[in-house]
């Protein structure tokens, strides 16, 4: 039965994340420091004792996540771990535990990738909703019905996926599916239309800075959001890394594509217990526990 470790995205972070992490060990606050120099403001502040609004800006929240997923990975014994997989944003966390990326690389394209999303939100004002109850065919069936631009953005697990694009659009759709019997279909608080077509300007730019970075060799297979299959080749993980931001993220088919390689064993790394809960609903017969 083989372990995997699991990253959380975007949604995930809340008051003094990591404040314990910063306090447990003298390499660890060195490597948390190193945050404030790289991203050029406090985040630790923010992270530790900032407000919820304060975390709720993408600019913030997507580091602050990245940072406490990182500095958790190197808190506990990852000896054993034979795959990983990050949701969304969870995905360079991810490639950090492999050895793809080093800890500064990853936080510099995070930063990057959360400054472009937010102003591609800015740009285009849009949404997100949660529809629940329904099959994930039902779903894409009637978006592709609706007028404008609405997609599925995040399988999460069977019965829960989340739609992104146009307002209009998403709000037409909600409509639709809850007439097509969905238990729920419900925007989110968020003010952008993540993993749709919409992102295609932020992804223009992760592009640019990904192609600038140095990706490594992984020490094990990655299984990322859009191929949903192990990847451990470095050319195509960053064609994958840059898909995502306007592809969606399949979560749902990633564990089990995982669990049938052989997972048994998912650990989730760093704050929340989000994943935790998506991954029993997707397949029960596996563990999955938090780190710390």
């Amino acid at each position: 039965m083989k372990k995997a470790l699991v990253f959380p995205g975007q949604g995930s972070q809340f008051v003094g994340m990591g404040k314990e992490l910063y306090d447990s060990r003298r390499d660890i606050k060195d490597l948390m420091t190193t945050a404030n120099d790289i991203l050029g403001f406090d985040i630790l502040s923010a992270m530790f004792s900032g407000t919820e609004e304060d975390l709720k800006k993408t600019s913030v929240t997507q580091p602050a996540i990245f940072i406490h997923s990182v500095a958790a990975v190197k808190a506990i014994n990852a000896i054993g771990a034979e795959m990983v997989a990050g949701h969304s944003l969870g995905e360079f966390s991810a490639l950090v535990a492999n050895g793809v990326l080093s800890f500064e690389d990853g936080l510099r394209l995070v930063s990057e990738r959360a400054q472009a999303m937010q102003e591609a939100c800015d740009a285009n004002p849009s949404a997100m909703a949660a529809v629940l109850g329904l099959e994930d065919s039902k779903v894409e069936e009637i978006c592709a019905q609706i007028d404008g631009i609405v997609v599925p953005a995040n399988y999460n697990c069977p019965g829960q996926l989340v739609i992104s694009g146009e307002t209009a659009a998403v709000e037409a759709a909600c409509e639709a599916l809850k007439e097509a019997g969905a238990k729920r279909a419900l925007k989110l608080p968020v003010n952008g239309a993540f993993h749709s077509p919409l992102m295609q300007p932020a992804q223009d730019r992760l592009a640019a800075a990904i192609e600038k970075t140095k990706f490594g060799k992984a020490t094990m297979p990655i299984y990322q959001n859009i191929t949903t299959t192990a990847v451990t080749n470095p050319d195509e993980i960053k064609k994958n890394l840059i898909a995502q931001l306007t592809g969606p993220v399949k979560w749902t088919q990633t564990i089990q594509n995982m669990v049938k390689d052989g997972a048994g064993i998912f650990i989730e790394v760093g704050p929340g217990k989000t994943l935790q809960g998506l991954i029993k609903k997707i397949d029960p017969e596996v563990t999955a526990s938090s780190a710390l």
